[in-house]
């Protein structure tokens, strides 16, 4: 969908005892979306925070705050996630019974709304809600722990759910295993967003998340662009 690629840095790798400092420093080393890992124990094996942090650093930009929820359930906290600054709201198809109820009150709280895909769930169970998607999110890896190597399968994934996409303005959006070596294989089958995390935050500088994210950035335009 966008002619250049999203980066969307996954404050999962950051430094907690910094938090808002990392998100200020990330994005002036080029992050354009801040990715937001929010589990919960139980739908995935990790415990991550909650819209209080979320909204803790809120304003330490204006960026778009991209939330991916593992949680389940995960309607009754929709409003709390909205309220503390999200404006892309993610819910995992596994994770819900009725994913279009879910999507549509995504939608009502005024947030775009994404779903979310493990990799060894198929494209077919977002068939009959394209509709009410404003993006896509595909994991590379299975979704619980950062630093996971990539799952290359889900490569042949993203094109057909590109293909399922047609015209329609969604985001296609990977999580997992991005670095400068990966990124070319999902930006060439159609993604558009990368959430990246341990390959961006890697270094502990301004300096370095710079280079980091201007090597992810090149890797998938390039990719994107040979493609079109």
């Amino acid at each position: 969908m966008s002619e250049k690629t999203i980066i969307a840095p996954s404050v999962l790798s950051a430094d907690f005892s910094r938090l808002g400092g990392e998100v200020e420093a990330v994005c002036r080393a080029g992050a354009d979306w801040i990715h937001l890992d929010v589990m919960d124990g139980h739908f995935v094996p990790n415990i991550t925070f909650g819209p209080p942090v979320i909204k803790a650093i809120r304003n330490r930009t204006d960026k778009v705050f991209d939330c991916h929820l593992m949680i389940a359930p995960a309607d009754p906290f929709l409003g709390a996630f909205a309220d503390a600054g999200c404006d892309i709201i993610t819910v995992h198809a596994e994770a819900t019974t009725h994913l279009d109820r879910s999507l549509q009150a995504i939608r009502d709280l005024g947030k775009k709304a994404g779903v979310s895909l493990n990799p060894s769930t198929p494209e077919s169970v977002i068939e009959y809600v394209l509709d009410r998607l404003d993006l896509i999110l595909l994991m590379t890896v299975n979704p619980g722990f950062g630093g996971q190597a990539f799952i290359p399968s889900v490569v042949e994934k993203v094109r057909r759910v590109k293909s399922m996409i047609g015209n329609r303005p969604i985001h296609i959006e990977i999580d997992g295993g991005v670095t400068p070596e990966t990124a070319p294989l999902v930006a060439a089958a159609g993604a558009d967003v990368l959430v990246a995390g341990s390959a961006v935050f890697k270094g502990g500088s301004e300096e370095a998340y710079v280079r980091n994210i201007a090597a992810i950035r090149g890797a998938s335009d390039g990719a994107m662009k040979k493609a079109a």
